[in-house]
């Protein structure tokens, strides 16, 4: 797909033009995810266009709220529920971008989204992503070949399984997008992640309200997606 036509349709979702090498592995990704996609079902979403807005828009957006580039200049989010009291910033404590290789886990990847454009867009982070269905864990791993991605593992397991296991470490920051079964599986994705912990979810505005079920998580206020009247950034810290 072209360069240039990429630029534009993602400049709604940063607040800064991606570097080249950036946009060629985009590029790179839509072929290998318009080919893998007519063998098994990555994605109903066929057309490259939509792609980069739905999968690669969304995901940049998350990147860039949870590693922004200048992270102590993040303003601090109202509670949804009290306007004026202090909430935590809508990204990680500031100690996660000085990590030199902070761990982060996505649950449910499917395709690769929001976890490898997260990659794209900080490299050092040390990424693990949870994918059930053997075929699509085969497609991640192939991206992150192609693309020459390092630190990132594929775990071809369900949520609850690794939720169960005492000697699967628990993580700083954990991501979610769009899985099934959204209120059942948050739970044990609580459970995989550590204390102080980020939870970063692309949601529909309407799951919002499953987020009250979960305790110990201080939320910032949702954060509505770009061209997007249902989708909203749900970003909480672990107490």
């Amino acid at each position: 797909m072209d360069i240039a036509r990429i630029t534009a349709l993602l400049e709604p979702f940063l607040e800064q033009p991606l570097s080249p090498s950036q946009l060629g592995q985009i590029s790179t990704y839509i072929d290998l995810l318009l080919r893998w996609n007519a063998r098994i079902n990555l994605t109903a979403i066929r057309h490259p266009e939509e792609i980069v807005t739905r999968h690669f828009g969304e995901s940049f957006f998350l990147a860039r709220h949870l590693f922004p580039t200048n992270a102590s200049s993040v303003a601090r989010a109202p509670s949804p529920a009290d306007p004026n009291s202090a909430q935590p910033p809508a990204t990680p404590h500031s100690g996660l971008y000085n990590s030199a290789a902070p761990p982060v886990l996505d649950i449910g990847s499917g395709a690769g989204f929001p976890a490898l454009p997260l990659k794209l867009w900080a490299p050092h982070i040390d990424l693990t992503l949870v994918e059930s269905n053997h075929k699509k864990a085969a497609f991640l791993r192939e991206v992150a070949r192609v693309l020459t991605l390092t630190n990132v593992n594929v775990i071809t397991d369900r949520v609850e399984v690794l939720a169960a296991r005492s000697d699967f470490p628990r993580t700083k920051i954990v991501t979610l997008r769009a899985v099934e079964r959204f209120a059942s599986i948050l739970p044990p994705v609580l459970t995989l992640l550590a204390p102080n912990g980020t939870l970063a979810l692309l949601i529909g505005a309407a799951q919002v309200t499953h987020l009250t079920t979960l305790p110990a998580i201080k939320w910032c206020a949702p954060i509505s997606v770009p061209q997007s009247h249902t989708r909203v950034l749900s970003i909480g810290i672990r107490e």
